[in-house]
């Protein structure tokens, strides 16, 4: 799955949508590629840095994608999904625009409910951990 097969499936478009593919995936977590941090015209960059932090929402983003997935393979209508809470995050480098290697945005799902999921998410670079954590996905009920 492509950048333009995920631009079909999140409400992040243009320059927003921060992922450009789908690695692999399977019911319980997906791992998706970025290269969007090399942008010079990144959206999230501020004074022509892209701070490590900025990272979560290419996380979030491959929460989304993991939901689209979840729904176009099964009975499951797609759901609207909001970012609700984050936990334990840790950041292990200042700066996303200084990382020369595509980045690696993985997504577990720990637990689904008709309202929310919890997942845990990290974001490397080679065989480097740049941030990773928690978060709390809320959703439409059913």
């Amino acid at each position: 799955m492509n950048r333009a097969w995920i631009l079909e499936q999140i409400p992040h478009q243009g320059t927003m949508c921060l992922l450009d593919g789908v690695l692999d995936w399977n019911p319980d977590q997906v791992r998706c590629v970025s290269r969007a941090h090399r942008d010079k015209d990144h959206p999230l960059r501020t004074h022509g840095r892209l701070a490590t932090i900025c990272g979560i929402e290419v996380a979030a983003q491959c929460m989304a994608v993991h939901g689209a997935l979840l729904a176009a393979n099964s009975a499951h209508a797609r759901r609207i999904g909001y970012l609700a809470a984050l936990r334990s995050v840790t950041v292990y480098v200042a700066r996303l625009d200084e990382i020369v290697d595509d980045l690696i945005a993985t997504a577990q799902c720990l637990g689904t409910s008709n309202i929310a999921s919890q997942y845990r998410f990290s974001l490397t670079a080679g065989s480097r951990l740049l941030l990773d954590g928690r978060a709390t996905i809320a959703t439409d009920p059913l």
